[in-house]
């Protein structure tokens, strides 16, 4: 959705030295003047000056819960309180309805843990329908429901997080977003982060 531009760090790393008449206006030489003092002269600090802002939708609150553990980033996360009312309309679930399924929950494909996700929503629903308040009828979702949020997080925190859940052992949906994140950033900061990128 947005991001610094990178003559913003270029010109904080500057300040430093009040070397601001080396500048050549966000080219290559501030490029290369980030990479090197942020990257690899490791003063990262310097990257919290450059912030990116993504749209995230369609991810399960198991990896929502996983997200919040990178604590120098914020989120808006949907609210469940006020759009369970989206269940209470609809039928009975079962897996042979993918499309009405996957509106809400992310499914993993093993089918024994995707059932027990259909079943723990048709419960949600039934809970709902009778009268149980969203507040109270919240705490049945399953973990596999779907959520959507708006995400902000520096770059250092960015490279903390690529690090992390771009690696094999992370949970394969986050490993997901941590290469659909990498991907949609601007073409000319995606040098900043490509080393702490995990092949897929």
């Amino acid at each position: 959705m947005h991001h610094t531009p990178l003559d913003v760090c270029s010109f904080a790393i500057r300040t430093c030295w009040q070397s601001f008449k080396n500048s050549d206006g966000g080219g290559d030489r501030d490029r290369e003047l980030i990479d090197r003092v942020g990257n690899r002269y490791r003063h990262s600090s310097t990257l919290e000056h450059l912030s990116y802002t993504f749209y995230i939708r369609g991810v399960s609150r198991a990896l929502l819960q996983e997200l919040s553990r990178h604590r120098v980033a914020s989120l808006s996360v949907k609210s469940t309180r006020y759009t369970l009312k989206e269940l209470k309309g609809e039928d009975d679930f079962t897996l042979d309805e993918l499309s009405r399924v996957e509106r809400y929950l992310v499914l993993t494909g093993n089918v024994d843990v995707d059932k027990a996700s259909v079943d723990a929503l048709n419960r949600l629903q039934l809970l709902l329908k009778s009268g149980i308040s969203n507040d109270i009828a919240k705490y049945a979702l399953p973990e596999s429901y779907k959520t959507e949020l708006t995400w902000t997080i520096n770059a250092r925190s960015l490279q903390n997080f690529l690090n992390l859940r771009s690696s094999k052992s992370a949970l394969w949906e986050i490993r997901d977003l941590a290469h659909g994140v990498y991907n949609s950033l601007p073409e000319a900061h995606k040098y900043l982060f490509k080393e702490h990128l995990n092949a897929i």
